[in-house]
C-alpha cells in the first residue's frame, strides 16, 4: 500500500504520469496545495490540483484528498507539515484492523512516497529534509520512506518563447502595413501597436533573464537559508536537553542550563550531574549533532538552538516523553 504526498505547483505530468507509466500501486494520495503568490499563480495552482484530484481518483481508483500549505515560503511550516504528514502515513495501518479484534493480523505496511518536482524550493527541500530525519529516528521504517524526482520529457518555456516570437514577426507585419488596410479587415491598428510592444518587450526580458525575474523578499530576508538536517539519532536525555532549550531559549552558560535540568528532574545538582550535561550538549553540539550552538561568553559558553535543533523541537513537540 503505498500514500503519494504531493505539493502541488505548476506540474501535471510529473505528478502522475510516471506512477501510471511505472504501474505504482497506489491507494492514498495526498495533494498539498499553496496559497500564497498572484492570484493567477494561486488558481493555476488549484486547477492542477482539481486535474490531479479527479485523473488520481480515476485512472489510479486512489483516495485523494486537497489540504492546503498557508506560505510556500515558510521552511520551518513545510518541514513541520512534512515531519507530521508522513509519520501519520506511517503509521496510518500499522496497528490491528479497525474492528476492535485485537488478535486480528496487522493490516499490510504502507510505503509513503515523497513527491518533490513541483511547488517552490523550500518546500520540496523542507519535505526532503523531514523524510531523511524520519528514517534517521525510525530505522526499521527506513525502507518504507521514499523521496523521488522525475525529470520532465521537455519544458514549455522555450516553446512559447518560439510561438511568442512567431506572433511578433506576424504582429511587426500587420504593423507595417496600412492603418487603412487594417481597418477594412476589423482589425484596430493601435492594438496590433500595443501587442507588438508588449510582445517585443517580454520577449526581450526572457532573453535576457530566463523564465524568471528580480529575487523576492521573504520576511526580513531575500535569502532563505535551507539547514542540514543530522543524519544521527537523539538519546532520551538529549531529547530532555533540547525540549529544555527550546522551553527557555538560551542559557548564559551549560551550568546555568544543568541547574534548570535538575530542578525540573527533582535530582540534586552536583558535579557528576553538571557533567552529564556537559557531555550531552557537546554531543549535540557543532562538533556533533549540530542541534545546539554555543558562543564563547566571557569565562562561560552562551548555549542555544540551532536552526535544525528548533526545527527538530517544533516536529517534536506533541511527542509524549518519558525521559529518563
Amino acid at each position: 500500500m503505498q500514500t503519494h504526498i504531493v505539493p502541488v505547483g505548476f506540474d501535471y505530468d510529473r505528478m502522475i504520469a510516471p506512477l501510471i507509466r511505472d504501474q505504482f500501486d497506489v491507494d492514498r494520495v495526498i495533494l498539498l496545495e499553496g496559497t500564497v503568490g498572484s492570484e493567477g499563480n494561486v488558481e493555476y495552482s488549484r486547477n492542477i490540483a482539481r486535474k490531479l484530484e479527479q485523473d488520481f481518483q480515476n485512472l489510479l481508483g486512489a483516495k485523494t484528498v486537497r489540504e492546503k500549505l498557508t506560505d510556500v515560503y515558510d521552511y520551518d511550516a513545510a518541514f513541520e507539515r512534512a515531519y507530521d504528514l508522513i509519520n501519520a502515513e506511517l503509521d496510518r495501518d500499522g496497528g490491528p484492523a479497525e474492528d476492535g479484534d485485537d488478535s486480528a493480523a496487522p493490516a499490510e505496511e504502507r510505503e509513503v512516497w515523497v513527491n518533490l518536482c513541483s511547488m517552490p524550493r523550500p518546500v520540496s527541500f523542507a519535505f526532503a529534509t523531514a523524510a531523511h530525519s524520519i528514517m534517521v529516528e525510525r530505522q526499521a521504517d527506513r525502507d518504507r520512506i521514499h523521496t523521488y524526482y522525475t525529470a520532465p520529457e521537455k519544458y514549455l518555456e522555450t516553446e512559447l518563447a518560439e510561438e511568442l516570437r512567431a506572433t511578433r514577426d506576424l504582429l511587426r507585419d500587420l504593423d507595417a502595413g496600412s492603418d487603412e488596410g487594417l481597418a477594412e479587415a476589423g482589425v484596430d491598428p493601435d492594438r496590433v501597436s500595443d501587442r507588438l510592444a508588449s510582445t517585443t518587450d517580454l520577449l526581450a526580458e526572457f532573453d535576457e533573464r530566463g523564465t524568471t525575474i528580480g529575487a523576492k523578499r521573504i520576511g526580513d530576508s531575500h535569502v532563505i537559508e535551507l539547514p542540514v538536517a543530522s543524519f544521527q539519532n537523539v538519546k532520551p536525555f538529549e531529547e530532555l536537553v533540547l525540549f529544555t532549550l527550546g522551553e527557555h531559549g538560551e542559557f548564559e552558560s551549560v551550568s546555568e542550563l544543568a541547574e534548570t535540568l535538575a530542578d525540573e528532574l527533582n535530582e540534586e545538582y552536583t558535579d557528576s550531574f553538571r557533567s552529564k550535561v556537559i557531555y550531552n550538549v557537546d554531543r549535540l553540539g557543532p562538533g556533533g549533532k549540530g542541534y545546539i550552538e554555543r558562543e564563547e561568553h566571557g569565562k562561560s559558553y552562551r548555549t542555544s538552538l540551532s536552526r535544525i535543533g528548533r526545527l527538530w523541537v517544533r516536529a517534536h513537540a506533541d511527542d509524549d516523553r518519558d525521559i529518563a
